[in-house]
């Protein structure tokens, strides 16, 4: 998910931001975020040889993510609803990243020598 989004978000980011008019500004500063956003996928892919032993990598990344989440939580408060495709990603942020998180946690545990 973090990869597919970035790359959109570096390659055309007034299609994903969902505004044609997007300026150079806020076209500039959505591809460096969206940079940001597939390089966070990255991370996360690097995790998958050996998952069990990156779980310090695995949560740093997942805290990043949960913090965005949180930041866009704060957006509904204070902002017009965005669209479906935002919706998504903050749960995908709130719900799925803790989720993988823990599963992550417990597959280190299970591997762990007594």
């Amino acid at each position: 998910m973090p990869l597919g989004a970035g790359l959109a978000g570096m390659l055309d980011p007034a299609g994903m931001a969902g505004d044609p008019a997007l300026g150079p500004d806020a076209g500039s500063h959505w591809r460096y975020l969206s940079g940001l956003l597939f390089a966070i996928g990255l991370g996360f892919w690097s995790c998958l040889p050996a998952i069990e032993r990156r779980g310090g990598r695995f949560r740093l990344l997942a805290g990043l993510v949960l913090l965005g989440g949180l930041a866009r939580l704060y957006g509904l408060a204070v902002a017009p609803l965005p669209a479906w495709p935002m919706l998504f990603g903050l749960a995908m942020e709130l719900l799925v990243t803790p989720a993988l998180a823990a599963w992550q946690w417990r597959v280190a545990r299970a591997f762990a020598t007594p």
